[in-house]
């Protein structure tokens, strides 16, 4: 099978514009089908700070009432979302940006949980692979804000890193898939405050017992959890580091490998 990448993007990377365009240097010349997911939490809350719109964030998950789905709506699947194509069309990447509700690429339903009400935060049902496949055999680079849409009609906010999980898992029986995600931290960390303190492979026993020390929490938890999801379903490799160093994160020469 040939190989795929797909690679999600986030962190204040994102905010930065001059770590984003070299990212996408770096990930317009990988020589393989790849699919870009992007996140884009700062400038949503940036902008809802603008507004006066309150934000809660529980876990690393944002609480999406109906005026912050508005921005998110503006900010990740339009500003953001476009402003990368552009990018990596200059980069001589054909890229095309779409959000779940394009195509019926991301179905969800609104998330429900016995003790909190997450407002409009999605979770995912299924991904049109024969969609994915259509656009990547026919040399396009899907670049995929984290937004999916209800059987109804409804936006829903949902997590990038489970976007790009649910696409890695839909794919992996067309593709060698390997999961990437990447942010401005060097890997999985011993030591949030030293970037040094890399962890290079995690396993479910170590990353329990990491959780239960308190090392690992908030946004990291999600992203973790979706990765060993990934690899129970059948996916090739999950790695997690620094966007800087996005080829040594491909040839596994630097980041946090995530095994079973």
């Amino acid at each position: 099978m040939a190989e795929l990448y797909i690679i999600k993007i986030g962190g204040n990377i994102i905010d930065d514009e001059e770590q984003l365009s070299s990212f996408l240097i770096d990930f317009a010349v990988i020589d393989a089908d790849k699919i870009l997911v992007h996140g884009g939490g700062k400038l949503a809350t940036a902008m809802a700070d603008k507004l006066n719109i309150p934000q809660q964030l529980i876990e690393g998950r944002r609480i999406t009432d109906a005026e912050t789905l508005k921005i998110i709506t503006m900010v990740y699947a339009g500003y953001i979302n476009k402003s990368i194509v552009a990018k990596l069309q200059g980069n001589n990447c054909n890229a095309i940006g779409l959000c779940g509700a394009d195509a019926n690429l991301v179905q969800a339903h609104k998330r429900i949980h016995h003790s909190i009400d997450y407002g409009f935060v999605g979770d995912v049902d299924s991904v049109n692979t024969p969609f994915l496949e259509l656009l990547l055999k026919n040399n396009m680079v899907p670049v995929i804000a984290p937004l999916s849409s209800d059987r109804k009609g409804q936006l829903l906010n949902t997590n990038a890193d489970s976007i790009a999980q649910e696409l890695a898992k839909g794919l992996c029986n067309l593709y060698d898939v390997n999961l990437v995600y990447c942010f401005e931290k060097n890997g999985v960390l011993k030591d949030v405050d030293n970037d040094h303190s890399v962890i290079r492979t995690i396993n479910p026993e170590l990353y329990h017992q990491l959780k239960m020390e308190g090392a690992i929490f908030a946004g990291m938890i999600p992203k973790l959890n979706n990765s060993f999801d990934a690899l129970n379903a059948g996916i090739k490799k999950v790695i997690i580091g620094n966007a800087a160093y996005l080829h040594k994160l491909i040839s596994g020469d630097a980041g946090t490998t995530i095994t079973n």
